[in-house]
């Protein structure tokens, strides 16, 4: 082990360990305050440069199987391009719910706000019509008269203090009036400018509605149709088979996509340790459960969760997404990598609220329950893959209550 010549030098220049005891510490100290920004800027521009890496590794592999769909059959394209459309136009009904609920509640603020001031109004101009009753009951000469009627010049210079002191409230309640006024217009002016941008977003969102019906009627023609091409069970055999597999090459391209980049940050507590303990995606009723026969020999390596379309899904542990898209036989998917080898999955939504290359918190929604992927049910497809294979997910998740779970 090489030994720093200064630190030697030092050493035999302070023979009662002064430098061991304060100097060291303090020059450790410098060194970290010296190389602070420096490491943090670098880790920053590192951070910033893995994440464009791991986008430009998954767009490659989402390009790869988009050339595979090049293969499919038109009806599939179709239902493709239907469940995307129908997948933006929900998430822009959420986003306008959100924005038309916030518009509610400033209204509801306003309005109060306008009774607040209404009240403050009539309370000032009630106060004011008194004093000018008492001035008037007093007369025009209100000064004059009360030099006149007093004797004492103590009590006359007292009194005209006190009317001094009237006029000046007076005059202060006038300016508090026209302050009310005032503000009591703006208010209304911002109540009647709030309630025009509502009516801008119910109109959007009427119009966002009816496209959005329109698509799923497209949807449900296009699955009609499918449902008509696919013959007996032989045929329907073979399509799961090739969507299963398709399935497998992804989560292999995204396992070596993420090979060397962290999935997580060094705080978070490990996927496998959460064993147990995790949450549902969602609350629901389990209608198929992992191992349960699907057709054939093929069995469910997840769980389907039945629950109304359009409700939350939410991730059950911090990670990144690796794959938000639509895949053959799972609809609108997003894929979320935990580190560790460990993967969750969640198909079949209506609609995605993250992109591959995002991170996202334990409960944070990530999508909205649906039936794409040519489902009749609405729900969500879950399931936890370690190294690429399936695990039962009720091992992992949080004891379900019969069949009901979240």
């Amino acid at each position: 082990m090489m030994t720093d010549p200064t630190l030697v030098s030092a050493r035999h220049h302070d023979p009662g360990g002064r430098l061991k005891r304060f100097g060291l510490p303090l020059l450790v100290w410098a060194l970290v305050a010296l190389a602070g920004p420096a490491a943090s800027a670098v880790d920053v521009q590192d951070q910033e440069r893995q994440l464009a890496q791991l986008r430009e590794r998954i767009a490659a592999l989402q390009k790869r199987i988009r050339q595979a769909r090049g293969q499919r059959t038109t009806l599939n394209r179709q239902l493709e391009e239907s469940e995307q459309a129908i997948g933006r136009l929900a998430r822009r009904l959420r986003v306008l719910r959100g924005r038309l609920e916030r518009s509610n509640q400033r209204l509801d603020t306003l309005h109060r706000q306008e009774a607040t001031q209404q009240r403050a109004l009539a309370e000032q101009r009630e106060l004011l019509a008194r004093q000018v009753r008492a001035a008037y009951a007093m007369g025009r000469q209100e000064q004059l008269r009360i030099l006149l009627s007093q004797q004492d010049p103590a009590a006359v210079t007292r009194v005209l203090a006190y009317y001094d002191y009237l006029n000046r409230e007076r005059a202060r309640r006038m300016t508090q009036i026209r302050e009310r006024l005032q503000a009591l217009a703006e208010t209304r002016a911002e109540i009647a400018h709030e309630q025009q941008r509502l009516r801008r977003l119910q109109a959007e969102q009427e119009e966002r509605k009816l496209a959005l019906e329109a698509q799923q009627q497209k949807r449900r023609a296009v699955i009609a149709q499918l449902a008509r091409e696919i013959q007996g069970q032989g045929s329907e055999l073979a399509r799961l088979h090739k969507d299963e597999k398709q399935l497998q090459a992804l989560l292999r391209g995204l396992q070596q996509a993420l090979a060397d980049i962290p999935a997580a940050p060094a705080e978070q507590i490990p996927f496998p340790r959460a064993r147990g303990r995790l949450p549902w995606p969602l609350k629901g009723v389990i209608r198929k459960a992992f191992g349960d026969p699907k057709i054939g020999k093929l069995r469910w390596d997840g769980v389907m969760i039945g629950a109304p379309e359009g409700h939350d899904v939410y991730a059950i542990h911090a990670g990144r997404v690796a794959f938000a898209d639509w895949l053959r036989g799972f609809g609108l998917l997003i894929i979320i990598d935990h580190g560790n080898g460990y993967m969750t999955l969640y198909g079949h939504n209506q609609s995605l609220f993250k992109e591959a290359g995002d991170w996202v918190e334990a409960g944070e929604p990530i999508a909205a329950a649906g039936n794409t992927g040519g489902r009749k049910e609405t729900g969500v497809y879950f399931a936890i893959r370690h190294n690429g294979k399936p695990v039962d997910p009720i091992r992992w998740c949080r004891r379900p209550r019969g069949r009901r779970v979240g």
